[in-house]
């Protein structure tokens, strides 16, 4: 590796490449930053979603018991108890 003994300059084409790539980075960073955010936020969609499952699943369970619901017909058809009967 050369050594650099005065103060000297890069070439035009030099800087401006790494000013392209330190440019490249930040987007990137940016970028990351921005999905990072979305990601936060669906997450958040998404236990919101899984409460509110829970929710009509209590409910429908208070109303007609322990079933399967078919999602295509609405039929619903009991689930036996899976503890072992004696």
């Amino acid at each position: 590796m050369k050594k650099v003994k005065k103060e000297t300059k890069i070439t035009d084409e030099e800087l401006k490449s790494i000013k392209e790539q330190q440019e490249q980075v930040n987007t990137s960073l940016r970028n990351i930053g921005y999905y990072e955010v979305q990601k936060h936020v669906l997450e958040h969609e998404y236990a919101k979603l899984v409460e509110k499952i829970e929710t009509t699943k209590k409910e429908l369970e208070e109303k007609y018991g322990s079933v399967s619901i078919d999602l295509e017909t609405g039929i619903c058809t009991p689930v036996e108890d899976k503890k072992v009967k004696e």
